[in-house]
This record gives structure tokens, C-alpha cells and sequence, in this order.
């Protein structure tokens, strides 16, 4: 049985701070009113930061950590407590921070703050969706793409290869070393130059 104090929350005699996190799935699910709590701050400030790092926007980040419990209260019952609670709760979060990218208007800022906060091994590469299919939203689709185009091919030959193979197709650096027939650190060197060179001369286009 639960019992709750001012001075420490505990479960069947055990701290809820000191429980691992399949103690406090199975706290919250017998009924503990306090255990969810608890989970919830031990996960709170790095899921934000987790989809802040994805997204580039904390304050929504906030919204979708939000978001990400309200689907774990509705779905705990149906959990599977032989598996980590962390992996499930991050999973949800990486869904939805790709929602949010998938959703998000393309506008040219957005992109350049992507650009500029997020060259990481594992970032996709740079896409321009149909959000819809009315006219203002076509025309910045267009406009950007045609932005990003002319800012590439400005760039020094052995540069703008790199960024279009990394920034526009997505491929790994071993799979550019290989097409360029270059060492994985000279790909690297070149790929930081070429986002560097990129970001300095998109800027200006997009404010």
C-alpha cells in the first residue's frame, strides 16, 4: 500500500526517489497518486532538451514533453514492464519531434535555423514537403528551394559536392569518402567548411 508524507513519498516502504523506474510504472498502475509524478520529473528536463536538440525550439519542446506524458498516462496500462520505461518514453518523443519537422512550415528562417543548430551525424537531409497545396505555401516551397540552390552552387567545387551528398541526399561520410575517393577526415574538413560558407551566405538572403 501506498503512504505519502510531506517529507517522503514511498511505495510498499520504498522512497518513490529511490525506486527504479519499473517500480514506479508499477507504483502508478496500483494506484500510487504521487509515483507519475515522480517519473515525470526524473524525465522532464531531458526530453526537452532531448527535442530541443531536434527541433530547434525549446518552448516547444516544452508543449511536446507535455504532450508525450498525456500519451504515457493513456497508454501505461497497455505497457510492457519487461521493457525500459526510458526507451518508451524517448521513443514517443522522437515521433513527435518528427511530426513537428514534418508539420512545420518550411519557411526560409526555419531552415536556416536548422542549418545552423542541428549539423549533427544523424540529422536528415534537407527536404522541401508539399504542407499543402495552396498557392503561398507552393511559392515558398519554390523560393526556398531555388534559394538553397543558388547559395550551393556558389560554392567552391569540392565544398558544394560534400553539402549536396551530405545536406541534400543524405548520405553517410564513409559513402562520401568513397564517391569523392577522399580520407573521412578531409570529408569532414570540407563538409564544416562548406556549411560554414553556406550559412554566411544564406544569411543575409533570409532576414
Amino acid at each position: 500500500m501506498a503512504t505519502t508524507t510531506t517529507e517522503s513519498r514511498q511505495y510498499s516502504g520504498v522512497a518513490l526517489q529511490d525506486m527504479d523506474d519499473s517500480g514506479l510504472v508499477a507504483a502508478h498502475l496500483s494506484g500510487d497518486p504521487v509515483a507519475f509524478s515522480e517519473l515525470y520529473d526524473r524525465y522532464r528536463d531531458k526530453l526537452v532538451h532531448f527535442i530541443a536538440r531536434k527541433t530547434g525550439d525549446r518552448d516547444r519542446a516544452e508543449d511536446l514533453v507535455q504532450e508525450a506524458f498525456i500519451r504515457v498516462t493513456r497508454h501505461l496500462h497497455r505497457f510492457d514492464q519487461s521493457k525500459k520505461f526510458s526507451t518508451w518514453v524517448y521513443t514517443i518523443c522522437s515521433n513527435l519531434a518528427k511530426n513537428e519537422l514534418r508539420n512545420r512550415s518550411r519557411s526560409p528562417l526555419v531552415l536556416f535555423q536548422r542549418l545552423t543548430t542541428h549539423w549533427e551525424p544523424e540529422h536528415q537531409p534537407l527536404q522541401f514537403p508539399d504542407s499543402s497545396l495552396r498557392p503561398d505555401d507552393l511559392y515558398r516551397k519554390r523560393h526556398l528551394q531555388q534559394l538553397v540552390e543558388e547559395t550551393v552552387a556558389q560554392l567552391p567545387e569540392h565544398h558544394r559536392l560534400v553539402f549536396k551528398l551530405r545536406e541534400m541526399e543524405g548520405k553517410s561520410y564513409e559513402e562520401i569518402a568513397e564517391i569523392t575517393g577522399v580520407n573521412l577526415g578531409t570529408v569532414k574538413s570540407r563538409l564544416h567548411r562548406a556549411r560554414t560558407s553556406f550559412a554566411e551566405r544564406i544569411e543575409p538572403l533570409l532576414n
